[in-house]
């Protein structure tokens, strides 16, 4: 039964997180605006432009750093009820621990909710609004997409290759595409060039070359300038390098699974994305078990050793989320892996913390 203690301690839960996350969302905007004003001016951002992103970075930066607002907002409220000695009192009235930890279980079910909800399918928009106004606005001029040594399996038959490819002109180099039927290869078209005409969605070849491939002999055609039609639209050819963050969760099941028989080589970066959009959420359990473990004793120092004890921990979690990650990115480590290990080691260190406190 939800009694009005419970109440109690999950409207300080749910208040201080929110009053943390409007704390700082300001202070993230003050600093990234300071940071980024320069820029800004200098390519004269329509002021309606600029209010959309701070838009779609408030809600970005809510969704990177919620565990740890979270984590630092148990401990606030949570130290502060010590100090009172009303954690005392509680304890002191038959409630045992376990059941002491009941309203905290259910704020952290409501923020997990609150993450899948805000991970899977608001944040992959605002994350596409931060980062096309990062690259139309802040790094004018430089690429959004792969540019260098771009192959690609586009279905069961056809494989690409571009050596160099220009994303603001949508113009490529020394194309080639090999096109094999049970494993062998029956045509090869090659170009010293290839441009994308957005208009009609063709493409335009240069110094243009077949190779059908015979049993007997080989039959070239060459052209010095051919247009056709690829099976291939541009973001099949170069994806975005942040498309993962930028789909929704069935968006994104569908693209890795169309992007794993293209033979891509980001299937980890992207895994990596989708895997978090689990582990992330889930993260609020632990992280709330491990603030009151460590917050809910009466200490010397008071409010100020836990919230430091709590920093500290708090950035080694984030620590080795982004570690973690970035090696699941860059080389052939399990994302599965890499994502959930952070939640195994700090789940078995809730457990320690919890057990030392109830005794």
């Amino acid at each position: 039964m939800f009694t009005i203690l419970d109440r109690y301690i999950l409207k300080k839960y749910i208040g201080t997180f929110l009053m943390l996350l409007l704390l700082f969302i300001p202070i993230g905007i003050t600093v990234n605006l300071a940071e980024k004003i320069g820029k800004i001016l200098e390519n004269e951002v329509p002021l309606i432009e600029v209010l959309i992103y701070y838009g779609h970075f408030t809600i970005y930066f809510a969704n990177l750093l919620f565990p740890l607002f979270l984590f630092l907002s148990v401990i606030w409220f949570t130290s502060k009820m010590a100090n009172n000695t009303e954690i005392v009192a509680i304890l002191s009235s038959g409630i045992s621990y376990y059941r002491f930890l009941l309203p905290y279980f259910v704020g952290a079910t409501i923020v997990c909710i609150g993450a899948l909800i805000l991970g899977m399918y608001l944040a992959p928009a605002a994350s596409k609004g931060f980062n096309e106004f990062t690259y139309d606005y802040l790094k004018k001029g430089k690429s959004d997409r792969e540019q260098i040594n771009v192959y690609r399996q586009i279905n069961e038959n056809d494989f690409i290759y571009v050596s160099n490819f220009n994303a603001a002109s949508s113009t490529g180099t020394y194309f080639t595409l090999e096109h094999f039927e049970e494993n062998e290869l029956k045509f090869k078209i090659s170009a010293n060039r290839i441009t994308y005409n957005e208009s009609d969605s063709t493409y335009t070849l240069f110094n243009y070359t077949k190779r059908n491939i015979g049993k007997e002999t080989d039959i070239i055609t060459s052209q010095s300038k051919f247009d056709t039609i690829f099976p291939f639209e541009l973001d099949d050819l170069t994806p975005v390098n942040y498309i993962a963050e930028t789909l929704n969760y069935s968006e994104l099941n569908q693209f890795i699974e169309k992007e794993r028989l293209r033979g891509s080589s980001n299937i980890n970066r992207y895994e990596v994305v989708r895997q978090k959009k689990w582990s992330l959420p889930v993260s609020a359990y632990i992280l709330t078990l491990i603030a009151v473990a460590v917050s809910s004793k009466k200490r010397r120092g008071g409010m100020g050793v836990n919230l430091a004890i709590g920093i500290l921990i708090g950035m080694i979690f984030v620590f080795f989320d982004k570690v973690f990650g970035t090696m699941a990115e860059q080389s052939d480590f399990s994302p599965f892996v890499a994502t959930w290990f952070p939640n195994m080691i700090f789940g078995a260190l809730a457990i320690y913390l919890l057990y030392g406190a109830k005794r």
